[in-house]
C-alpha cells in the first residue's frame, strides 16, 4: 500500500495510522492543519503520543529530521500547544 504520509520524513507506520484515524490522509491535509493541531487531534483521539510526534510532524512539513529542528522552533511549538490547552480549559 502506498501511503503518502509514510513517504514524508519522520513519519512511519504508527504515526501515519494515527494521523489517518483523525482524518489526515495526505501531506496537503497535514499542511492545512499544521503540526500543533494534528498532534492535538491525535491526542484527543486517545493515542498516547509523545512530544516527539509533534516535532516529527513539524519536521515532516519542513522536510527535516525532527532532531534537526532548532530548540527555538520546538519551544515555539510547545508554546502554541500550551496556549491552546489553556484556552480550552477556560
Amino acid at each position: 500500500m502506498n501511503d503518502e504520509l509514510q513517504s514524508l520524513k519522520n513519519l512511519g507506520k504508527t504515526s501515519a495510522q494515527w494521523l489517518h484515524a483523525v482524518g489526515i490522509h495526505s501531506a496537503t491535509d497535514l499542511r492545512r492543519l499544521g503540526a500543533v493541531d494534528a498532534y492535538r487531534a491525535v491526542q484527543a483521539r486517545g493515542f498516547r503520543a509523545s512530544k516527539v510526534l509533534l516535532y516529527a510532524i513539524e519536521g515532516a512539513l519542513l522536510d527535516v529530521h525532527w532532531n534537526e529542528l532548532p530548540a527555538s522552533r520546538k519551544e515555539a511549538l510547545n508554546g502554541q500547544l500550551d496556549a491552546l490547552t489553556l484556552r480550552n480549559k477556560s
